[in-house]
């Protein structure tokens, strides 16, 4: 538990509110305790604190101080309208910032203004002993919110800080403001702030006694509080830990050239863990993050500076939208196999250099001068080829294409509960349209293969996957098990559902139409992916040689409108009968393949797998697309 230090309105004259404020505060300080003090003048020497001359100008019109005034007579001017009588400037300055803290926050005799956080244990005996010469002071005592797991699933379980004027305005819209006074600590982010109104529960109300000096007599409970409700995540708090730091140590091998001597300046990443037949989320992981409990007292400046540095403000899996490179074509192999554009047994010649167009070359035509040859879907899934993907996209056309992209979940928002989803963008004809440009065959084409105007939340992807490998079952994706009330009463799925659609402001959006997968067309396309990781030549099969469970994956590394390449890979366990989806992320990772360890170590994790560190043999050359 915790002390703090609260003041409510009493009756009193000035005199004696300052000689109470400035023993409270001399209390305070001989104890090594600080108290709130916004009052905008230093002294010692005399300065105002404001950083440009309109804020200061601004300040002195509305308390209504000469233009012309300095900081010393402004000291003064306030030093009489409150009525001090002492002459000492230290004396002076303390009760002023009380004085100043009351009039800018307000408070009465039955809602009180914090004065204080944190206060020692010898500060509130010695507050509670001169109660009698202290007027409207009240020693709280409080729980303290302790983050036991440091910074672990930081941007999903968000923090908690002191109510905002923003806050307060939304709850007074909600018509929740009765439930927190001026003092308050609320959700800011993450789970903390949806789910606010199920965790706050309902005050319960004290009655506090004064005598007619002002000093608290004594205080009982006229009205018990009504605890929160207990909010049961998905998250799997192991696989989190494992995740978050299988993907720092990618991050960093990455950085130092870990992979062949070739170093990327990788500036951060993600990973998601979904249960692909539920859609609940087992792990979410973004890096950079940060630890909740420097916000819950206020974080220092230094903090935030160091936050700010780092970026540690977005959760880069549902707030950062990336082309999914060669991580896509998946979605483009389904769309031919369904719609008859290819067969399972059909090949495709790929000579190196695509010939319509803008004729792009296949990535392997710009790293062997040659292409693949002929392939059929599986094989050029295994091998990444863009040519292959461009024929088939170009057979397609963008509506059709567009069609299943949208059966997926791409470029939409998934429903996960947790406020700030971007819903990225997807390629269709309406984006040139809208600049009243055409859309031409190169657009498509290159959409096929995942660039263009695809840009899609790792969170997506994660959803795309589960639906591709439990066969096309639609599902929504999850962070929320339970809600459970106080009285032990669990809240139904349909009204978490209805509050956070209603929170969020959600509309669920139905794909175009229902679309039945052909098994044939997704076991050739998973057995593609088996291929990736399974057979030489595989681009992710030196990871995953040796390793005890059968793993589908796909590389990709997607070139943005910078020099950097963003590095994906997708996976899903076990092959035969998939139970989990594992999509990793790392900007300015370099390749796709880069990415692969950090779903081996999740997956190992997952099936509780006693994994020995595995070894790349890094003499012999992957293959690996510049373009992919």
């Amino acid at each position: 538990m915790t002390f703090s230090l609260d003041m409510y309105k009493t009756k009193v004259e000035d005199s004696i509110l300052n000689s109470s404020i400035s023993l409270m505060t001399n209390i305070l300080l001989q104890n090594g305790d600080s108290f709130n003090d916004n009052f905008p003048i230093n002294i010692n020497p005399f300065e105002f604190k404001f950083d440009s001359p309109e804020k200061l100008a601004k300040w002195k019109e509305d308390y209504e101080i000469p233009q012309t005034a300095s900081a010393e007579e402004a000291f003064y001017i306030f030093r009489d309208k409150y009525k001090i009588e002492s002459e000492d400037v230290d004396e002076i300055r303390r009760i002023l910032a009380i004085r100043y803290e009351i009039s800018t926050q307000g408070y009465s005799a039955t809602k009180s203004i914090q004065i204080a956080k944190e206060i020692s244990r010898n500060s509130a005996v010695q507050l509670q002993e001169n109660g009698s010469k202290l007027t409207g002071v009240n020693v709280v005592v409080e729980p303290v919110r302790v983050y036991h797991t440091g910074s672990l699933a930081s941007h999903i379980l968000g923090y908690m800080g002191k109510i905002s004027e923003a806050n307060k305005k939304e709850f007074k819209e909600n018509g929740d403001d009765y439930k927190y006074d001026n003092n308050a600590k609320v959700g800011q982010s993450g789970i903390e702030k949806v789910f606010e109104e199920y965790l706050r529960g309902t005050n319960g109300e004290k009655q506090i006694d004064m005598d007619v000096e002002g000093s608290i007599t004594g205080e009982y409970t006229s009205k018990e509080a009504i605890g929160g409700a207990n909010i049961v995540l998905t998250i799997d708090a192991n696989l989190q830990r494992v995740t978050e730091q299988a993907l720092v140590a990618n991050i960093e091998k990455i950085r130092s050239g870990g992979f062949n001597g070739n170093a990327y300046d990788a500036k951060g990443g993600v990973a998601v863990v979904t249960n692909v037949k539920t859609g609940e989320i087992l792990a979410m992981a973004s890096y950079p993050d940060y630890e909740p409990a420097v916000f819950y007292n206020g974080i220092s400046q230094a903090k935030l500076e160091e936050y700010n540095q780092k970026g540690i403000w977005t959760n880069k899996a549902i707030q950062s939208a990336y082309a999914p490179g060669s991580t896509f074509k998946m979605v483009t192999a389904i769309a031919g196999l369904q719609e008859g554009k290819i067969t399972t047994k059909e090949t495709i010649n790929d000579t190196g250099i695509y010939p319509r167009a803008h004729k792009p070359h296949c990535w392997y035509y710009d790293s062997y001068h040659t292409g693949h040859g002929p392939l059929n879907v599986s094989g050029a899934i295994q091998k990444s080829c863009n040519y292959f993907f461009y024929e088939v996209g170009y057979r397609l056309g963008i509506d059709t294409l567009y069609k299943y992209t949208d059966f997926f979940g791409l470029g939409k928002k998934t429903g996960i509960e947790l406020s700030g989803e971007k819903a990225g963008t997807v390629a269709k004809k309406s984006i040139t349209e809208e600049k009243g440009q055409p859309w031409t065959v190169g657009d498509t084409i290159v959409a096929s293969i995942g660039q263009g105007y695809n840009n899609f939340t790792p969170v997506q992807m994660a959803k795309y996957i589960s639906i591709l490998v439990n066969g096309g079952n639609p599902i929504d994706l999850t962070l929320i098990k339970s809600v459970v009330q106080s009285n032990g009463v669990a809240v139904p799925k349909t009204t978490i559902e209805e509050f956070v659609n209603n929170k969020l402001g959600i509309n669920n959006e139905n794909t175009n139409e229902d679309i039945q997968l052909n098994p044939d067309a997704v076991n050739a396309v998973l057995e593609g992916m088996l291929s990736v990781t399974d057979d030489v030549g595989g681009t992710a099969h030196s990871v995953f040689e040796n390793f005890n469970i059968e793993v589908g994956g796909k590389t990709g590394s997607a070139e943005t409108n910078t020099t950097d390449v963003n590095a994906w890979f997708v996976g899903f366990a076990p092959f035969n009968d998939p139970e989990i989806a594992v999509v990793v992320l790392v900007e300015n990772g370099g390749h796709g393949y880069y990415t692969a360890e950090v779903v081996r170590e999740i997956i190992g994790e997952y099936f509780g797998m006693n994994v020995e560190q595995i070894t790349e043999d890094m003499s012999t050359s992957s293959e690996m697309e510049s373009f992919r």
